[in-house]
């Protein structure tokens, strides 16, 4: 047996060959954020003596999914997987979404194994969610030791380990791609927009992002008030979060997420925040020139909104009455009738239509009109709606995107997924998919015959379908409606 031994900065790492892939899993790379690092901003690993045994994916972050409570808070963990041969191989980093409340690296539909067989390393890793990652409490009396952004401080020091650390494992720390899709690919938005960041990759592609999920010290106390009223907590026991049992504030969490939109329509759940990690809001930031010379796809999947939009625990409105509240609470009453119409004279479900719009379809081509003046884009649109997608009436969902690009076939959401479709249906969109994928993380080109640069609101996009195609899409009458108009940035 080979002794896959490899020597970095924090010490020496055995790796394990499995089915013809090289891994490096649970990599620790930063302190355990516990005790007196609760609620504090990633602190970088300590050096460890003799041989790390990088067998087994670390434990998950704290979170409750699908009504478990689960994982623990030593999770910032980073895992590689690679091609037994080559080096100074492309690097592809991939951040995990799940709205910054629930997700994990070592989720078998984020097994990297085909990119590796693709000649490319393919790296993960953890950060902490929801109350522990992203709630802030530095505005509150009894938590000024507390610091904020913690789950993004979390993003920030993996990828510096993994810059400083790729080579060791045969990566090319100069051409690292960093992905992800959901709060995954708001995560990459927020890292072109973060100035700790800058420099530490090259490329990025965000997938289904939600680019204005941050939020104002202020604004993010509406989602902790409610919290705290669901914890049956004053202020004054704030304090207590810093010794209690992380999995009691799950319950109190979860059910916040389900009254929130009541209380506040159109607010995101509890996300980064502007601060010195963040200081200007991500789009605003690109607009400067933050990621000036990043490569950038960029793209939407056609029915986000069906993920979310309910008629019970709602994730965004769901009647004209909430949009009204929400464009009330944010100043836009005039603005108020010209969406409504717009609405109802282009959409079938026009909520599913609003939400899809206002989340993902309307910021992501805000980026990409940012980020075109600085560095090349591409964008596309997931409009592939299986037979499942249709009986379902989730058609083009949130996430759907997944299982193609990831050539994951047998994962239980991609069971769901492709359900009722032929082999070779399956196997098409995936290779549609995939394959723009890997060029792109290899060459800096998602395929320049078929997939020409954003230029503008009524650009030309690449359509992944049954039949994928290369495709005009005018939506300056979308952008006129909405034009700049901001909620919740008090």
């Amino acid at each position: 047996m080979k002794d896959y031994i490899v020597a970095t900065k924090s010490g020496k790492i055995r790796g394990y060959e499995r089915n013809g892939i090289l891994e490096y899993l649970g990599i620790p790379f930063a302190q355990p954020p516990k005790g007196e690092l609760r609620f504090k901003r990633a602190r970088a690993v300590t050096p460890w003596e003799g041989i790390l045994d990088a067998k087994e994916y670390g434990p998950v972050p704290v979170q409750l999914n699908d009504g478990v409570i689960q994982g623990s808070e030593d999770c910032l963990t980073i895992n590689i997987q690679r091609p037994l041969e080559g080096e100074k191989l492309p690097v592809f980093v991939w951040i995990y979404g799940g709205g910054y409340n629930i997700g994990r690296a070592s989720d078998d539909l984020y097994n990297g194994a085909v990119f590796a067989r693709e000649g490319i390393l393919f790296v993960s890793f953890q950060y902490r969610l929801n109350v522990l990652g992203f709630y802030d409490f530095t505005t509150y009396p009894g938590c000024e030791d507390f610091e904020s952004n913690c789950g993004l401080s979390d993003q920030i020091l993996a990828l510096q380990w993994i810059h400083e650390n790729i080579a060791a494992f045969g990566g090319d720390p100069d051409r690292i791609t960093i992905a992800g899709e959901s709060a995954g690919g708001a995560s990459v938005v927020n890292l072109m927009a973060a100035p700790k960041a800058k420099g530490l990759f090259s490329q990025a592609i965000a997938q289904s992002a939600l680019p204005n999920c941050v939020m104002s010290h202020q604004v993010a106390r509406r989602n902790i008030d409610i919290f705290l009223e669901k914890m049956g907590w004053t202020q004054e026991d704030l304090p207590k979060l810093k010794t209690i049992d992380p999995y009691e504030l799950q319950k109190a969490h979860a059910a916040m997420n389900d009254v929130q939109q009541y209380r506040n329509p159109g607010l995101f759940q509890p996300c980064p925040v502007q601060d010195d990690l963040l200081p200007v809001r991500p789009i605003d930031a690109i607009r400067q020139g933050s990621a000036k010379g990043v490569k950038l796809i960029i793209g939407t999947n056609l029915n986000e909104g069906t993920m979310f939009v309910h008629p019970e625990k709602t994730g965004f409105p769901n009647s004209w009455s909430m949009v009204a509240e929400m464009f009330e609470k944010n100043g836009h009453a005039e603005a108020l009738p010209e969406i409504i119409r717009y609405y109802l004279d282009h959409s079938e479900d026009p909520f599913v239509d609003f939400a899809t719009d206002y989340a993902f379809q309307m910021p992501a081509l805000k980026v990409a009109q940012a980020q075109k003046e600085y560095g090349r884009v591409w964008m596309y649109r997931y409009e592939f709606i299986s037979a499942s997608g249709q009986k379902t009436g989730m058609k083009a969902s949130h996430a759907f995107d997944l299982p193609c690009m990831f050539a994951n076939k047998d994962f239980e959401f991609s069971r769901f997924l492709f359900d009722g479709e032929p082999e070779e249906v399956k196997d098409k969109i995936i290779r549609d998919m995939l394959t723009p994928w890997v060029d792109f993380i290899k060459t800096g080109e998602p395929d320049p015959a078929v997939w020409p640069l954003y230029t503008g609101y009524d650009s030309m996009v690449r359509i992944f379908d049954r039949n994928t195609r290369t495709e005009k899409l005018d939506r300056t009458g979308l952008m006129e409606v909405w034009k700049d108009l901001r909620f919740y940035e008090e």
